[in-house]
Order: structure tokens, then sequence, then C-alpha cells
């Protein structure tokens, strides 16, 4: 393994755990926020439903490594810049508190590198299209939807019952929604990463073909699990308590309806923002109360962040793409 190739290896797991540390909230801030779980549990527990959930399918590292970008171009330093300009955009967002997506992140900076490097036409302007842009618009909708109707039918049911009785319960519940939403995570986030280092083991001619070895599924799971366990606090505190403060019952709704979307879109291989599909059910979940549960300011800010990713990962991955090929010339 060449210098080069080591070195993609190495920021993509380094990505990959920045990608964990910056995801925790998705599975966790609601159960945390609630008294549900406390914090470290509920960091322990998420990391380990990572790790397994990441082991469970490759469809989203197919389609990172075959449908974003022509693998043929792709190159060692292509990578590194595309992953410098991921990272870069989500410590940014992670320092503001913005629930952001690592994924367009990694996109986007991928995209960029290609273009800066290769031109325009190496990237599979379709695939972005059909994977990545209409299931980033569709997806935190129907999480919204999905929401907004599972907290409509939680309320009919429980419409009688005592509010302490149902706090009790439903904070017994959240173990497990908010395990249902750790395992869904790693069964989509963990494969971008290994999509990734798949393709630069196949352009360094270290594999025959685009599937993911073994050691790469484990490399990754474990670093985002790592990644989880050590946390996203300011996320944590902005996803679970400054968007809408939520209670047990709306927690579950919440988590539920999220890892019910995300768990769909890992086995139909498309790689969406767990981020934009968590934060989409809160707010769901929180309008079904009054519309002023919601701190509609704030979630304009998270709105600019998203809009934003692509495009400026993609400038930033560009950069570092046209340092990375003068450095390894």
């Amino acid at each position: 393994m060449t210098a080069a190739l080591l070195s993609v290896v190495v920021i993509a797991l380094l990505f990959d755990y920045t990608n964990g540390f910056h995801d925790a909230a998705n599975a966790v801030a609601t159960s945390i926020s609630t008294r549900a779980i406390p914090p470290n549990i509920a960091l322990l527990g998420a990391a380990m439903l990572n790790i397994v959930g990441a082991l469970i399918s490759t469809s989203v590292a197919t389609t990172l490594a075959k449908g974003i970008v022509d693998p043929s171009v792709v190159t060692e330093p292509v990578l590194l810049g595309g992953l410098l300009g991921a990272i870069f955009w989500n410590l940014v967002t992670w320092y503001w508190a913005l629930p952001n997506s690592s994924s367009h992140c990694l996109i986007g900076g991928i995209a960029g590198a290609v273009m800066a490097t290769h031109g325009v036409h190496n990237v599979k302007w379709a695939g972005i299209v059909e994977k990545v842009l209409l299931p980033t618009v569709a997806a935190p909708l129907i999480g919204f939807a999905v929401g907004v109707m599972i907290m409509i039918a939680l309320l009919w049911i429980f419409r009688n019952a005592q509010p302490g009785v149902v706090n009790r319960r439903f904070r017994l519940a959240q173990t497990g929604s908010a395990a249902f939403v750790a395992f869904s995570h790693g069964s989509n986030d963990a494969q971008k990463t290994m999509g990734i280092i798949t393709l630069a083991l196949f352009s360094g001619h270290m594999i025959p073909s685009l599937t993911v070895p073994l050691w790469v599924k484990l490399a990754c799971a474990v670093t985002m699990g790592l990644g989880t366990y050590a946390g996203g606090k300011k996320i944590i505190r902005t996803l679970g308590m400054r968007l809408v403060k939520l209670s047990p019952v709306q927690g579950f709704a919440a988590e539920t309806s999220s890892a019910a979307v995300l768990l769909t879109t890992a086995h139909l291989g498309f790689p969406v923002s767990t981020t934009h599909v968590i934060t989409a059910s809160i707010m769901g979940v929180g309008a079904t109360q009054r519309l002023s549960a919601v701190k509609w300011g704030l979630s304009l800010n998270i709105f600019v962040a998203w809009v934003t990713t692509l495009p400026i990962a993609a400038l930033v991955g560009a950069g570092f793409a046209k340092l990375a090929v003068a450095l390894f010339r």
C-alpha cells in the first residue's frame, strides 16, 4: 500500500470518527433530553448498535463507490481532497452546534474534488439527482409526516391515560426506540466511508472489484462507534433541548418515525442524511403540540446549513484536491 493510499484510508477513518461524534445526537438526543436514558449509557448503547447496524448491508456503500463520480478518475489525491472538504464542514457545523449532514459533506467534497481535477463531466449528475438530491428532499418530508402521524395516533390511543403513567411507560419505551435509531444510523452512515475506502483500494489496484472487504466493514463500523461514544454534546443540546422541548412520548414518536425512514432508505441504497430525517421528525412531533413549540428561527439556521453543505464542501474539497495533487505529483 502506497503512502498516498494509506493516507486516504487514515483520513477516511478520521472522517468516519467525526461522522460518529457529529451525528451521535441523532440516536441519543431525545432520550437524554427526556431523561429516559443516562447520557453515558445512551452513548455506549448507541455506539454498540452503530457497529452492529454498519455490518448488515453495503447498499449505501455501493452507491458511494459507483453512483456519484466515475471511479476511473478517482485517485488518492482526489479522495484526500474530498475527505478533507467533508471533515472541514463537519467540524464547522459541529462548532456552531448545527445538526448537519455528514453524508452531504462527503458527497459534496468528493464531487468538488473530481470537478477540480478531472472536469465536471466525470461527476454522475443523474446519480446525484436520483440517489442524493431527491431522497434528501423526500426523506425529511416523510420523516416530518410520519412523526406527525405517529404522535397523533399515540395521543388518541392514550387520551384517557394519566400523564405521569404515560411518561413513565414511554421513558421505558424510549430504550427500544433509541436503539432502533442507533441501529439504523449505523446501517446508513458508516457505509459511506466504506464506499470511499473501497473506491480508493480499487483505484489503487488493491482489490479487483468494487466489493467492500470485510476489514473495511469492521474498521468503519468500529471507528464510527468510537466517534459516537465520544458524543457531540453541542448538537445533542440543539436537537434534544433547543429545537423542541420533548416529553417521553414525543421522543418515542420522533425516534420511531426517523428510524423507520432510515432503515427503508438504507435498504434501497439511498445515502440520505440521518440528521435531516431525525430533525424533521422532531419538528413534526413538536408541531402536533402547537406550531410555536418548534423554534422556527433555529430551524431556519439549520435549513441554511443544510442547503449550503453540498456547495461549500465541494469548494473546500476542490481546493484540498488541487493541493493534494501538487503534493503527490
